[in-house]
């Protein structure tokens, strides 16, 4: 702790001196105490600044790993085609699907019935009442209300807002414009069946309705499994797919061919090996010096060892699924320096000839995806007991003990602050009233003995 010195010149002088800088020097020699604290509180706030960054990168890595672990992840994706798809569209392979061929035969397209009326003016008003049923449902009255509905345009809107299972709407065109009823439900269950009559009170004639389409099912044959079905769109027939019929080919068989998303599973692949390259880069880092030659934050300190420990025996853990038992076979290798490479040819192959091997290696019960995710569980800030969560928490305990204890060392100075301002100031004070106390004494003396002081 260095001195404190008052510079104040001759005693008798009365310039006194600068209470406010050598207060000043005071209260700095008293905050030296703190320059330990701070130091810890610096290389502590490093340590964090490194150990959060490990942190989301490792969540980072059990993110990628989640996409090959989850059982509706990028394994389970299928792909599909099609041989002819103006015939048959396919809309989509779900994760139940199965990777295999499909043969399709199309011999009829569903189609909704439908009725439409005779032309008349779309100013004409109408009376009368249609009772309308779909299928073997009831039959609901739908009727024209005078004033509401009693043209083509508003008894329309009235039959949709009866919700009897049809959509009803106006078709103009140069003959005049024309009631059109289309079911809401596809096939042979949503035919329309009409009773009741309508009237053009305007022209006092009747208006007629025709059929459009009667209702009817679509046929096909899926592996030689007929199949019918109301709607065009057919999602029961392969589990797991859903195609579109377009067009009928009764007499050619349309291939539809489910494969496994190979391309989009060796991306995963891919992003599992970046991100796993990510964190071994953040530790061997931690090992070396900074640009400026001073050493990494975590330099020395355990955890770095533990997680380069725990990520190394990782990716031996787990049990063989069928032909598959190590990183080797998907194309996965490590270098000396801890970097994994991913050889996209070796990873098609297996995927190509032991797939569901592969999905066993990563999602069954003590596999490596499993024991992978619960290394990294283990190790990151995700989890409360990860390493980097307890290394965070034991800093800001540590970190809460050196501010608690530059806190109660500035309060204190505080209080000397004050102390040492007081003092010095009074003392101040009678420094520079010395003069003026010198003064009247010498005038005392001169009044006392009659001799001028002043004249020496």
């Amino acid at each position: 702790m260095s001195v404190v010195g008052l510079n104040f010149g001759s005693a008798t002088s009365g310039a006194g001196f600068d209470v406010a800088s050598t207060v000043a020097s005071i209260v700095g020699n008293l905050k030296l105490i703190e320059n330990p604290w701070n130091s810890q509180l610096t290389a502590l706030k490093a340590d964090d600044t490194a150990l959060t960054s490990i942190g989301t990168d490792l969540a980072s890595l059990s993110t990628s790993l989640l996409s090959l672990t989850d059982f509706q992840g990028v394994l389970a994706e299928k792909e599909g085609s099609s041989s002819n798809t103006n015939v048959l569209s396919l809309t989509s392979a779900g994760p139940t699907a199965s990777a295999g061929s499909h043969s399709v035969v199309v011999t009829k397209l569903a189609q909704s019935s439908s009725l439409y009326s005779a032309p008349i003016a779309a100013t004409d008003k109408l009376s009368g009442s249609l009772s309308i049923q779909i299928g073997s449902g009831h039959s609901v009255p739908v009727p024209v209300v005078s004033g509401t509905s009693d043209t083509l345009a508003t008894y329309a809107a009235a039959i949709n807002a009866a919700d009897v299972g049809v959509s009803a709407s106006v078709i103009s065109d140069t003959t005049g414009s024309r009631l059109s009823l289309v079911s809401n439900t596809g096939g042979v269950a949503g035919q329309i069946t009409v009773t009741g009559s309508l009237t053009d009170t305007t022209t006092s004639s009747g208006v007629a309705l025709s059929t459009g389409l009667l209702g009817q099912d679509a046929q096909l044959t899926v592996d030689g499994v007929a199949v019918d079905s109301g709607s065009n769109t057919i999602s029961s027939a392969i589990p797991g797919v859903t195609f579109q019929l377009l067009s009928t080919s009764p007499s050619t068989p349309i291939q539809v061919v489910i494969a496994n998303d190979n391309t989009d599973v060796t991306n995963a692949f891919q992003t599992f090996v970046t991100a796993y390259n990510k964190v071994a880069g953040d530790l061997t880092t931690q090992e070396g010096n900074t640009a400026t030659g001073s050493p990494e934050p975590l330099y020395g300190n355990p955890i770095v060892a533990q997680l380069q420990s725990a990520l190394a025996l990782a990716l031996t853990s787990g049990t063989a699924s069928g032909s598959v038992s190590n990183l080797y076979q998907l194309g996965i290798t490590a270098s000396k320096t801890g970097q994994l490479s991913l050889d996209t040819s070796t990873l098609n192959s297996t995927l190509n000839s032991h797939y569901s091997d592969v999905v066993g290696f990563l999602q069954n019960a003590d596999s490596f995806g499993q024991k992978f995710t619960n290394s990294l569980d283990h190790l990151g800030s995700q989890s409360p007991q990860g390493s980097i969560s307890l290394a965070l928490t034991a800093n800001s305990n540590q970190e809460k003990t050196l501010n608690n204890n530059i806190t109660t060392q500035d309060a204190l100075i505080a209080t000397d602050q004050a102390k040492y301002t007081s003092e010095l100031t009074a003392a101040n004070q009678i420094l520079q009233s010395i003069p003026q106390q010198l003064n009247e004494v010498n005038e005392l003396y001169s009044a006392l003995t009659g001799y001028n002081t002043k004249q020496g």
